[in-house]
């Protein structure tokens, strides 16, 4: 008898397992379609993926975890996008250097603050940064830019700012880093969104290791949203080569895609409290 029920009970574990593993899967090919699409919304969406529907319990768990899978993510999403030369990597290199020193700075404090008040900060965070998308939302950018003296200041500030939001909040940054990249320099949102694939690789992986060195991360979790995001990730960046071409469209399904996000976390978060 008892050997029956442990047998049913390890069978309940495995069909347990499984489903977590096929949610994480399903999560991460969102996660990386998102990265794809509009260079942002991997940890924004990984974190509260992780803990609301594959069930992590712990939200610096969830964080951690996410920072790798966006990480490696973000770098096979980068690729395809230089492939299409939309990268401008001069200003896309000097912002994500800036940005690491302030991701290193932000993580530490980021783990002395609770994880459910991290969520809601954040949440809040994304709604002003989706009202002012959409108020700029036919803004076309100019085509090419590069880095110069000019810009050069504010390059390296809002990187170095950007860098201490993305650490602070646990998140690759993509959804700071892109509104950063525009306003340092007037790029379209096409190369911003490209562009910003390069920071948001760089701070991921800050915040990962610092994440790490903590034993806050969940490696298997992270090694299934990789898989998923890969596959996600070559559909996102198809579809943002299409958007693209289209004034305005791009900017308004960003503005979008951040604001209900904003809004579900911290409608959860308030709800934990």
């Amino acid at each position: 008898m008892h050997g029956a029920c442990r047998t049913q009970w390890r069978g309940r574990v495995m069909m347990m397992t499984m489903t977590q593993d096929l949610l994480g899967l399903a999560c991460g090919a969102l996660v990386g379609f998102s990265l794809g699409l509009v260079g942002g919304g991997g940890s924004v969406l990984a974190v509260p993926l992780m803990v609301y529907v594959v069930g992590v319990p712990s939200a610096h768990v969830a964080i951690g975890t996410s920072a790798v899978a966006v990480a490696v993510n973000a770098a096979v999403n980068l690729s395809a996008h230089a492939r299409s030369g939309n990268v401008r990597w001069s200003c896309a290199l000097v912002f994500a250097a800036a940005g690491v020193a302030g991701a290193f700075i932000g993580s530490t404090f980021g783990k002395m603050l609770d994880g459910h008040k991290l969520l809601a900060l954040f949440a809040v965070l994304m709604l002003v940064i989706g009202a002012l998308m959409l108020r700029t939302r036919s803004r076309v950018g100019a085509p090419g830019v590069h880095l110069s003296w000019s810009n050069f200041p504010a390059v390296c500030g809002l990187g170095l700012m950007t860098g201490m939001l993305s650490g602070f909040f646990g998140i690759g940054g993509g959804f700071l880093i892109v509104p950063a990249l525009m306003l340092a320099t007037g790029m379209s949102i096409l190369n911003a969104v490209s562009s910003s694939l390069v920071a948001v690789t760089a701070f991921g992986a800050t915040t990962a290791a610092s994440y790490a060195y903590s034993g806050l991360v969940a490696w298997p979790l992270a090694g299934i949203f990789v898989a998923g995001g890969i596959l996600g990730g070559l559909v996102g960046v198809h579809a943002a080569r299409h958007l693209g071409a289209r004034r305005g469209m791009l900017n308004v399904v960003f503005a979008a895609i951040i604001i209900c996000v904003g809004i579900y976390m911290l409608a959860r978060s308030l709800a934990l409290s």
